[in-house]
C-alpha cells in the first residue's frame, strides 16, 4: 500500500499510511505575528481532519494555539513533554486528548507506531519562555517509515537516533532572510538525507510565511530553497527521489521493504 504526503505550506502537512492519517504542527492563518503567508492558501477544513496530531517543538509557527483549537474534539495530540506548563493555552484546549512525548516514547494509532525522536533546535517557547521543552521529530513506522524532522540542525548522531527511513520530510528554509543555529539549508538538508538512507523526500519549511514589508530582503531566501535542495539531494544523496510540492498538493509513494 502507499503512503500519501500532502504539503500544506511551512511545516503543515498530512501522512496517510496505514488508513490513519497524521498532521504535522498545524498552522492554519493568514498572519502569524510579524509573518504573513505570502504563498499558499490557508489550508481548507479538511486538512483539520486528522487520527493524530504532532508537534514538533514550541515556537509559535510550529505550535500554534489558535490552529490546535480548530481541530475536532477528540483529536489526539502529542506535544514535547512540558508544552502544557511551558505554553498556557494548551491547557485551555479541553477537546483534544494531549500527550506529553520526549525522545525515545512510542505511541500507537491505528495502524503507526509513531516514535519521539531528538532535534537540535531551541525548545523554549520564544521570545521570552523560560520554560525549556524537547524539540522533536518523529517517526511514522506503518507501510512506510516516515521521518518528519520539524526544525533541526544537522547531527551526528542523526541517523542512528532516527534510524532507517523510506520517506523524509525535511525543513530546507525559513521564514525570514537568515537562518540561525539549529535549521537545516537545502545543503544541510541534502547531507541529512543521505545519512538518513531514505528513498524519498519531500521539501518543507519554506516559500510560505515571510516578515511584513521585507518582501525585497535576500527574496532568494523565500524562493529558492526548493529548487536547491532538489539540486543538491542529487548530488549528496543520488539514490533518492525528490518530491518538491506546491502548496495543497500530495505524492502517493509505493514503498518496497
Amino acid at each position: 500500500m502507499p503512503v500519501e504526503i500532502t504539503w500544506w505550506g511551512h511545516a503543515t502537512c498530512t501522512v496517510e499510511d496505514s488508513k490513519t492519517r497524521v498532521l504535522t504542527d498545524p498552522l492554519f492563518a493568514r498572519r502569524l505575528a510579524h509573518l504573513r503567508r505570502r504563498r499558499g492558501a490557508v489550508p481548507p477544513a479538511e486538512a483539520r481532519r486528522a487520527d493524530l496530531v504532532l508537534v514538533s517543538h514550541l515556537h509559535a509557527d510550529h505550535l500554534h494555539v489558535p490552529s490546535l483549537a480548530r481541530l475536532a474534539p477528540g483529536t489526539r495530540l502529542l506535544v514535547p513533554r512540558g508544552a502544557p506548563r511551558a505554553v498556557p493555552g494548551l491547557r485551555r484546549l479541553a477537546h483534544l486528548r494531549v500527550s506529553e512525548v520526549a525522545p525515545g516514547d512510542v505511541t500507537t494509532a491505528g495502524g503507526l507506531v509513531v516514535r519521539a525522536v531528538p532535534a537540535r533546535h531551541d525548545g523554549r517557547r520564544l521570545p521570552v519562555g523560560r520554560h525549556r521543552s524537547p524539540a522533536l521529530g518523529y517517526v511514522l513506522e506503518g507501510e512506510a517509515r516516515t521521518y518528519f524532522a520539524g526544525d533541526t540542525g544537522l547531527f551526528d548522531a542523526m541517523a542512528k537516533e532516527v534510524g532507517p527511513v523510506d520517506v523524509a520530510l525535511l525543513p530546507v528554509g525559513g521564514w525570514g532572510p537568515y537562518l540561525g543555529e539549529g535549521h537545516l539549508d537545502a545543503g544541510r538538508a541534502a547531507q541529512a538525507l543521505a545519512r538518513l538512507g531514505a528513498r524519498s523526500a519531500v521539501p518543507v519549511h519554506y516559500g510560505t510565511f515571510w516578515p511584513i514589508g521585507m518582501d525585497a530582503v535576500r527574496p532568494h531566501e523565500f524562493h529558492a530553497p526548493g529548487h536547491e535542495f532538489v539540486r543538491l539531494a542529487a548530488e549528496h544523496a543520488p539514490g533518492a527521489a525528490v518530491h518538491r510540492l506546491g502548496h495543497g498538493e500530495s505524492v502517493r509513494l509505493e514503498v518496497a521493504r
